[in-house]
């Protein structure tokens, strides 16, 4: 009996083991296993589908068919019954608001009190929908919408983003050796191309940064990719700034900045597209180059909220040292306090800035480090010290 039954296990085994076998030949290939360990590393199975993006969208779908938890169908009722009784408030608010902009002498204040319930009742009948909050996060959200645009802000200003930006910013001193306060209003992300461990002629990944990470002088060569979520849907007008503040003074023996990168007029709002384009015509992007014998250093980049469309001088090449970001920002009316975006990176010296001296900069390439101590004996020193 006891027999028997291994056998049927067995069996069982052997055919599944087969089934599996025969289906993964499609998407795997199966090395013999005199093989090295190294060629019978294969790469993982290809997922049938394509991860989920506005490229490659899908539609929600119920996780439990009717009937088969019956307090999920009334959940769904009870959200559904709250959205229709919010939309027939909001027919109401709405007349109100047309009868308060008809009026002989409109309040202005009473008009965007209106507006402000009218925004706050369109969210709350929307955002309890399973399938509203699903596509908001697998990067479906529709910026168009009040309710995207507060369900991917939420997520920004209370999942962590919003709370690591700020505390990188703190902790690295760049409020205040940068600017005195800062108070983004919006998700800026970086890209820069994945660190290559071998010589692979493919090409290079980009993937987004952390906060204060280092990163190496060969991934910063080129621009980075700036991709942003703003909330406002007027079109609104922003200075690019990417600055070094740790550079060296000689002179005052203190640090000074560098000018990396500025682009103003960069026109945003929440249904442009994710990716920031045309930021690299106006004082060209020149990448990180920390200095030899030098700690890491700090690179900042910020988007300043403008009030209106300013006029700024291409900045030349010698006039990127010493770069005065407060200076800058009241010559042109510039807060950081009322909103913008906010990203940094650190970097340290190897032997692509070197190249980046030779190639791009064709300037020397200083060296720093520490001064010498002063020889207390010099003036003894090599001299008999016992007799006269």
């Amino acid at each position: 009996m006891f027999a028997i039954r291994r056998l049927q296990t067995q069996s069982v085994r052997l055919v599944s083991t087969t089934a599996t076998l025969q289906a993964a030949s499609s998407t795997a290939v199966i090395v013999s296993e005199d093989a090295p360990l190294k060629e019978r590393r294969t790469r993982p199975f290809k997922t049938r589908r394509p991860r989920i993006s506005l490229e490659h969208p899908r539609e929600w779908k119920r996780p439990l068919a009717y009937g088969v938890l019956p307090a999920f169908d009334e959940a769904l009722k009870f959200i559904k019954a709250d959205s229709e009784t919010l939309k027939l408030e909001m027919q109401n608010v709405q007349a109100s608001l047309n009868a308060a902009k008809l009026a002989p002498e409109p309040d202005s204040e009473a008009i965007q009190r209106i507006e402000e319930k009218l925004n706050y009742l369109e969210i709350q009948s929307e955002v309890n929908f399973p399938q509203v909050q699903w596509k908001c996060a697998n990067g479906m959200a529709d910026m168009s919408k009040a309710v995207d645009r507060h369900i991917i802000e939420h997520r920004w200003r209370n999942e962590g983003a919003l709370d690591l930006l700020m505390e990188r910013v703190h902790q690295m001193h760049v409020v205040p050796d940068v600017v005195p306060d800062l108070h983004p209003s919006f998700d800026l992300r970086v890209s820069f191309p994945e660190h290559q461990t071998k010589n692979v002629s493919s090409v290079s990944k980009y993937t987004f940064v952390e906060p204060g990470i280092f990163l190496l002088p060969e991934q910063t060569v080129e621009p980075p990719m700036l991709h942003k979520d703003v909330f406002h849907i007027d079109e609104r007008l922003y200075t690019l700034i990417m600055i070094d503040p740790d550079v060296p003074d000689e002179v005052n023996s203190t640090y000074q900045s560098f000018l990396h990168w500025l682009q103003p007029n960069i026109p945003l709002l929440a249904t442009s597209p994710s990716l920031i384009s045309n930021v690299n015509s106006h004082t060209k992007y020149i990448p990180p180059h920390p200095q030899k014998g030098t700690p890491y250093h700090r690179y900042i980049i910020l988007l300043f909220p403008q009030k209106f469309h300013i006029d700024v001088p291409i900045v030349e090449m010698d006039q990127r040292l010493g770069f005065s970001v407060r200076e800058f920002m009241a010559k042109y009316n510039l807060d950081p306090s009322t909103g913008g975006g906010a990203h940094m990176w650190r970097g340290e010296w190897n032997q692509t800035v070197s190249r980046i001296h030779r190639d791009l900069l064709k300037t020397e390439e200083p060296i720093y480090g520490r001064p010498p101590k002063p020889d207390r004996y010099a003036d003894v020193r090599g001299k008999n010290r016992y007799f006269l």
